[in-house]
């Protein structure tokens, strides 16, 4: 290989593994409680390489905590499949020590404020205007945004909280109360099986 592409694929390889080092660590124990010492040595790479590549633990932080490119797919999929798609994120997906959940990403920044705005631009940014531009029918725009409160708020209830019967049921039962109120909300075909769903609410359309 040529030094230069051999530099170039161990520096990628690098930022990669300081990436994700760091979304454990911050995941686990928050800004103050990750060290770039313990981001590094997990990452089996010198400290100094954070500063060289992202510039500043807080620059690693904001990276790694606020990014909510992992809901790209939305953008991307059939709006059929995305019942299915969030009821595999609330289910199977990461766990909070494993990946920071944005919302508590966002309450453990040491710059509240800023996250809190930057979070906001970044949801309004994929949902409110990206994702909503998907939706056919009024209100596209609520839509969106509460479909992000119910992915946001049930992965957030379900990984970090485990709050006791989202905890406890079974994942045949969370899969078919998401993707019924889901489907409904998209306006797209119900869960396998039709009619009302078990909650007694009709899908979508057949009021």
């Amino acid at each position: 290989m040529h030094p230069q592409r051999a530099r170039e694929h161990g520096s990628a390889s690098t930022r990669s593994a300081l990436v994700e080092a760091a979304a454990v660590r911050f995941g686990r124990y928050g800004y103050d409680g990750a060290s770039v010492r313990d981001i590094a040595r997990d990452a089996g790479v010198d400290a100094a390489l954070v500063y060289r590549y992202f510039g500043s633990k807080d620059a690693l932080f904001q990276l790694v905590s606020t990014n909510i490119a992992l809901f790209d797919p939305l953008l991307e999929i059939p709006l059929e499949e995305v019942p299915a798609w969030i009821c595999d994120f609330a289910t199977r997906g990461p766990k909070d020590d494993e990946v920071p959940h944005p919302v508590l990403s966002v309450l453990r920044s040491s710059s509240r404020g800023e996250a809190v705005d930057r979070f906001r631009d970044e949801v309004t940014e994929v949902f409110t205007e990206r994702f909503a531009a998907r939706l056919e029918g009024p209100d596209a725009q609520v839509r969106a945004e509460l479909l992000a409160a119910w992915l946001l708020g049930t992965s957030l209830l379900c990984k970090a909280f485990r709050t006791p019967a989202l905890d406890t049921a079974s994942e045949d039962t969370l899969r078919a109360h998401l993707h019924t109120g889901i489907a409904a909300l998209l306006r797209v075909a119900p869960s396998p099986g039709g009619g009302a769903c078990c909650c007694g609410i009709p899908p979508a359309g057949t009021c």
